[in-house]
């Protein structure tokens, strides 16, 4: 998980959450975007460009 920028695991999260892959999996990255402290409001209001 370290390798990946702060902007792909923020994209990961919300695509995996939209294709409502497996919940171990989402919780594994809202876990991982936790631990970095990073604000996912700051993302879902379109304040910030997530491809």
């Amino acid at each position: 998980m370290k390798l990946i920028s702060n902007e792909i695991l923020v994209d990961s999260y919300f695509k995996a959450v939209d294709l409502k892959l497996e919940e171990d999996f989402v919780e594994l990255l809202l876990d991982e975007i936790k631990k970095r402290q990073i604000n996912l409001d700051f993302y879902k209001e379109g304040n910030a460009q997530v491809s």
